[in-house]
């Protein structure tokens, strides 16, 4: 697999985080220091530990199921993309909670929540027998940085509704996209 297509992925599981992280950002308005750490560390770090999860998981599994890989990869990316695009179009609950979403349980709960995605991700990097290290640090530290960029633009913005339902959007088209591809780099589609 190559590097764009890992950068890719990681970009696509990264909106979620970007979504809560503008939505955390518009509740808070200023943020601090320890504020930012904690979000943007814990997102980059369930990202990053996901897709090890699902690799490990799809390690006992792929002997058995090595002659359609390809189309549970495509099939697994595809239902995460339907998934984000549903949550683009769905109410928010996030924002109505008036607990500070850098602290406790409802930190756990976000990170968990934005990084599920990169379960099933991990899971089709392992029945592609795809080495994980490379694109769970990748994972995690572009999940770090988007935390990152969306807590100043969500503290910094007013109207920001159109930006994150844009951003789970992009997201799972990018995640179809690299379906596609993995179908085409299989054979699938005629030349």
């Amino acid at each position: 697999m190559s590097i764009y297509t890992i950068i890719g992925i990681a970009v696509a599981l990264a909106m979620d985080a970007f979504a809560v992280s503008i939505a955390a950002g518009v509740y808070l308005k200023n943020i601090s220091f320890r504020q930012f750490f904690r979000l943007s560390w814990h997102f980059g770090l369930f990202q990053a530990l996901m897709p090890v999860l699902g690799w490990s998981a799809g390690l006992s599994v792929r002997h058995l199921i090595e002659r359609a890989d390809h189309w549970i990869a495509f099939c697994l990316l595809t239902v995460v993309g339907i998934s984000m695009i549903r949550e683009a179009f769905g109410k928010d609950d996030e924002e109505k909670t008036r607990k500070d979403p850098t602290k406790g349980s409802t930190l756990i709960v976000l990170s968990v929540a934005t990084s599920v995605d990169a379960l099933a991700v991990g899971f089709s990097l392992s029945i592609l027998n795809t080495s994980i290290i490379a694109p769970a640090i990748i994972i995690g530290m572009t999940a770090l940085v988007f935390t990152i960029t969306g807590l100043f633009l969500g503290s910094k913005a007013v109207h920001i509704e159109w930006l994150k339902k844009y951003a789970d959007i992009l997201g799972a088209l990018v995640l179809f996209c690299i379906g596609i591809s993995i179908l085409y780099e299989h054979g699938v589609f005629p030349n």
